[in-house]
């Protein structure tokens, strides 16, 4: 698993420099090869999972039980919506430095839009199972600690960002300590999922 990751993430720093400069950027290809590698990548998960007899819902969280616990998880992912977009401003997340990094890969037609929110879905729903539910538990199993698995599956979530810097790297690598809290405090990334899916979205067109 972290090979793939690890691949994918290196092949997206490389290409990243060589499509920063470009004037007519295929934006909708770029971002349909985006949404097949969030989805491959969790399948791989999923799969492991599975193949060890373990239910897939240990990577994906539980199904809500109960209306409560649905609205529950929607105001838990909102308050960490508001938390994730503090820190990422107090620790410098918005400077121009940093957003000259990524503002090619924003959406800038009506069409864009509309791919950029699958996107932004794809990678909250598979991000936090992949690197919350799935390999933060493996962190902790190998470590035989907490901290230790939050803080590896926070790095490895780091390292994939790489390619929108080393400081916005960094950043990233808090917002997966404080999305690997709460998971393991909820027991769930639904919330995270939920959080994560609201912050690239608002990324995307709030720029406009």
């Amino acid at each position: 698993m972290m090979l793939v990751i690890g691949t994918i993430a290196f092949r997206g720093w490389m290409r990243a420099d060589a499509m920063r400069p470009a004037v007519n950027l295929d934006r909708i290809s770029l971002y349909t090869r985006t949404i097949l590698s969030e989805w491959m990548q969790l399948g791989l998960a999923l799969g492991g999972i599975w193949l060890h007899g373990s239910s897939p819902l240990s990577a994906l969280g539980e199904r809500w039980r109960s209306a409560r616990r649905f609205f529950k998880d929607i105001g838990l992912g909102l308050l960490f919506l508001v938390a994730s977009i503090t820190v990422t401003s107090v620790l410098g997340g918005q400077q121009r430095t940093t957003d000259s990094a990524t503002l090619f890969l924003l959406p800038q037609t009506n069409s864009e839009r509309a791919w950029w929110i699958v996107v932004a879905l794809s990678a909250g729903i598979c991000e936090e199972a992949i690197f919350r539910g799935y390999l933060q538990r493996q962190f902790m199993a190998m470590t035989r600690s907490v901290p230790g698995g939050i803080l590896l599956s926070a790095v490895a979530f780091g390292a994939g960002h790489a390619y929108q810097g080393a400081s916005r790297a960094a950043v990233i690598v808090v917002l997966g300590i404080m999305g690997g809290i709460l998971a393991y405090w909820r027991r769930s990334v639904r919330p995270g999922m939920i959080g994560h899916a609201l912050q690239d979205l608002l990324g995307g067109f709030l720029r406009h």
